[in-house]
């Protein structure tokens, strides 16, 4: 487990990448959002790792940032590389599945990853089950609980199969980093 400042920055620093990520898109006119995942096309695998950090607008990167902030936050208190290493499963465990499995059109935006962080402090609370980790899955399941309806198809313009992959990422990610004595105590 780290500290709460190291934990801040690291996911403090992944909020000013896609950030500044917004900014360039933005004076561009979003153009690079065609290296998103477009399903099924070559052309976008790049679009595995690139989906989660290019947004539409302003506003739907205003709506991802809280959650991502405070999920994210959970999560790097773990530490540094174990946060390094859900983002990066969350992404390609989502992008993949998006990537093979989505509907035709251009995949974009980090709450791939916040459905990611969601899956994984859930599922880490019921692998672990240590008092921390099933408080922060009550906490998260409290206070980010509604976003489970995202995983299902609603509005065209909502990639409800990121939010869906990229949940599956995360639980993925839970028993992918647990660690040898945790599963020992999950057994």
């Amino acid at each position: 487990m780290t500290n709460w400042l190291t934990g801040l920055k690291a996911i403090g620093t992944l909020i000013v990448l896609v950030w500044c990520v917004e900014i360039v898109n933005s004076f561009f006119g979003h153009a690079l959002n065609v290296y998103g995942i477009y399903p099924r096309e070559a052309a976008t695998l790049s679009g595995i790792i690139l989906w989660a950090f290019l947004h539409s607008d302003f506003q739907h990167l205003v709506m991802n940032t809280s959650p991502l902030l405070v999920m994210g936050f959970f999560v790097a208190m773990r530490g540094v590389g174990r946060f390094v290493a859900v983002s990066l499963i969350v992404i390609v465990i989502g992008g993949i599945g998006v990537w093979c499995f989505g509907r035709s059109a251009y995949h974009i935006g980090a709450s791939g990853l916040v459905f990611g962080y969601f899956g994984y402090l859930v599922a880490l609370g019921i692998y672990e089950r240590s008092i921390g980790t099933v408080a922060v899955a009550f906490l998260t399941v409290f206070y980010y609980g509604g976003i489970i309806f995202g995983v299902l198809p609603s509005d065209s313009f909502v990639s409800w199969e990121g939010h869906l992959f990229g949940l599956f990422g995360g639980i993925a990610a839970a028993r992918l980093t647990l660690d040898k004595e945790s599963i020992d105590h999950a057994i």
